[in-house]
């Protein structure tokens, strides 16, 4: 049963229903009907215009249900009990269907819109998962947008045949029409870049913008990129971020104990907080969106993914990284079939096997230790002859009797077998030797990717693709200011990302003191 705080909580966000929502459960029987009966019978409490019926639609299971809104499909189906962080799918499932608003951007919606090929995508999570509610949440309304998209959403943990015939080793893993379309963190921005492939027809349609010319663009929604939009918004400013993820990859830390002020706290919580701060302030957010192109000059104009068009004064950019790729033979054939990127994720599909982790510094150790409560043994690889991580983190590494630790080692290939992951091969650096480790799951941590590839040509970067910048944020183009990990500051952690920010936020202000007016001749601050 429900705590009588989620009802409530239930009530106030369908109170606003503006048609009938029917969760429609198909006929048979498993073990876990009546659990799921109770459950969707708990969801309808709290609305007369949610109700629950069992039909015969020849769905997956008898654990599987479908959305019909005012007697239509809606091509939205849950296969399993979509309770830990798919409730809020479900949620938003229902409170879309009913009318409640999609929140992509009009020239994302157009596109979707647009695709003429019928897809059924298959979303395999895990309940635990941080990274699949996005995913299952981005192609929901994709579904609702095109009667030609269907998604159904399968609880891995209760279709355990259905992960072993598709060979399945991490979420989210994704399919559509019986074959693999993406796994892994997967934003709705690479969505529709995937979709346009399928869809060759399709392109981002461009809309006209509705923003008058911008004090400030942001590109970027992590710690940077939001502390930064939050410093100019108190300035009076008119300011927007285009993001292509809010949160970016604070989103992906589960475990935060080191923000001065904060004991503990969680990736995902941050980011909401993150949110919450943002929402008191009159700033336009531009989600699930890429920059394309940044065209510098007195007024800097932005080139969006959805083909719309965004003048500014002066632009931030705090686009941050991503996970850096071991680009050796294997990785990418058998991602999401034992290479990951997210021991968070996907370390629950390797409960008692053999892994391994390659990368000595805090994140990889830190992943060991994340992962050795879960496998039979976590081999650690380092390229270099000692270790990079925190003392602690090492000294809490080697205290573990199944964590082993292999240093001055470079990893050569991941071969597989049966389509999965089946050993690593390494040389050792010190006398060239090579050796195989037998292992079924691969964890890649070796540092960060600055995104910063649209801006090749555009600022100067470093021969990492890092921005160069100078003590107040400028980059190589007058009024372009760039901040967080995307940039040459040492040291990439959140309470450093958002002091920059803060930094970047106060320096394009004092640019736009000494060189920028509106057009009545007054800059926009108050």
């Amino acid at each position: 049963m429900f705590s009588e705080e989620i009802l409530d909580t239930l009530k106030v966000y369908t109170k606003d229903m503006k048609c009938d929502v029917r969760l429609i459960v198909q006929n048979g029987d498993h073990d876990k009907r009546e659990e799921l009966l109770n459950f969707l019978g708990d969801v309808a409490s709290a609305s007369r215009r949610i109700s629950v019926a069992e039909q015969d639609l020849k769905l997956t299971s008898p654990i599987s249900f479908v959305l019909e809104a005012d007697g239509t499909n809606t091509g939205i189906q849950f296969s399993g009990i979509p309770s830990g962080h798919e409730f809020n799918s479900l949620v938003l499932a229902i409170l879309q269907s009913s009318g409640t608003a999609i929140k992509l951007d009009q020239g994302l919606q157009a596109l979707v819109k647009n695709i003429a090929d019928e897809l059924c995508f298959e979303v395999f999570v895990s309940l635990s998962c941080h990274n699949c509610p996005d995913v299952v949440q981005a192609l929901n309304q994709f579904a609702l947008l095109n009667p030609n998209i269907s998604v159904n959403t399968i609880d891995g943990g209760l279709f355990q045949d259905l992960i072993t015939d598709r060979g399945i080793q991490g979420v989210p893993s994704i399919f559509v029409n019986g074959g693999r379309f993406a796994d892994g963190k997967v934003d709705a921005a690479s969505l529709i870049d995937k979709l346009i492939e399928l869809n060759p027809g399709a392109s981002a349609v461009p809309v006209e913008s509705s923003l008058p010319v911008q004090d400030i663009a942001l590109i970027g929604a992590g710690p940077a990129g939001v502390s930064a939009a939050i410093y100019a918004a108190r300035k009076g400013l008119k300011v927007t971020i285009v993001s292509e993820r809010f949160g970016g990859q604070v989103k992906d830390t589960l475990g935060i104990e080191n923000f001065i002020s904060v004991n503990k706290t969680t990736g995902p919580q941050m980011t909401d907080d993150l949110m919450e701060h943002l929402k008191a302030y009159e700033i336009t957010l531009k989600e699930n969106l890429r920059v394309e192109k940044l065209e510098p000059g007195e007024m800097k104009t932005l080139i969006l993914s959805s083909g719309e068009q965004i003048k500014a004064r002066a632009v931030i950019v705090a686009t941050g990284a991503r996970w850096r790729e071991l680009d050796v033979p294997g990785e990418k054939e058998n991602l999401g079939s034992g290479v990951a990127y997210c021991p968070h994720c996907d370390g629950p599909f390797f409960k008692g096997k053999k892994v391994a982790v390659i990368g000595g510094g805090n994140s990889g150790i830190e992943a060991a230790l994340d992962l050795a409560g879960i496998v039979e043994s976590v081999t650690v690889f380092e390229f270099l002859p000692e270790l990079n991580a925190d003392q602690i983190l090492i000294d809490k590494a080697e205290a573990r009797e199944n964590i082993s630790i292999v240093k001055n080692a470079a990893t050569k290939e991941i071969t597989s077998s049966s389509g999965k992951v089946d050993g690593l091969l390494y040389e050792d650096r010190s006398d060239g030797s090579e050796h195989r480790c037998e292992i079924s799951g691969v964890f890649v941590q070796i540092g960060l990717v600055p995104n910063s590839q649209f801006l090749d040509g555009v600022l100067e970067l470093t021969a990492w693709g890092e921005i160069k910048i100078d003590e107040k944020c400028q980059t190589s183009s007058k009024g372009i200011f760039a901040c967080g990990d995307v940039t040459t500051v040492p040291y990439k952690q959140i309470v450093v990302a958002m002091g920059e920010g803060s930094k970047a936020s106060l320096s394009a202000f004092e640019y736009l003191l000494m060189n920028e007016t509106k057009n009545d001749g007054e800059l926009a601050a108050a």
